[in-house]
């Protein structure tokens, strides 16, 4: 049970089976989240979300990397957790918003998140290349969460 639970959650509701670009994916369907945490609750919702899956995503990994390699394709709720915190920086901007603005910090961010997720500037690369657990898996994207979400707030100050 625990194992089916753990995949369901490392997965993000299956998410991660996508057959391509996984990890993509993972990120896009994070985005709905976020607005939802963004729009009633601001900063501190989408950072308590981002700690929460940060967490509960890191214990899920755990018990998946007990049968697979480190960090699986199918493993997307490390998106999740640094997708939701590239928006943190913004997230006041995005409360009880849905407009034009909204939408280009949404699609910037989620951009500037899979170029860092992607690329792994430093210290992200230390994390996805020396950690091999699951705070490494899941590490990685924090860091690439916290640089969408500086360059983020610098590009918000222009729209």
């Amino acid at each position: 049970m625990y194992k089916k639970v753990s995949y369901f959650i490392a997965t993000m509701f299956g998410v991660g089976y996508c057959p391509f670009a996984s990890g993509t994916a993972g990120s896009l369907a994070t985005l709905p989240f976020a607005f939802v945490i963004a729009y009633f609750f601001g900063f501190w919702g989408i950072l308590a979300a981002a700690v929460l899956v940060f967490f509960v995503g890191a214990a899920a990994t755990k018990e998946v990397l007990k049968y697979t390699r480190h960090d699986p394709s199918i493993v997307v709720i490390d998106e999740t957790a640094g997708q939701l915190l590239s928006f943190v920086a913004v997230a006041d901007q995005l409360t009880g918003g849905a407009d034009w603005r909204a939408l280009l910090l949404y699609l910037f961010g989620f951009a500037l998140f899979r170029v860092f997720d992607i690329t792994k500037p430093q210290p992200a690369k230390w994390a996805d290349s020396k950690v091999m657990n699951a705070w490494g898996v899941m590490l990685d994207d924090i860091f690439a969460g916290i640089y969408a979400a500086a360059i983020l707030y610098v590009v918000s100050i222009y729209l």
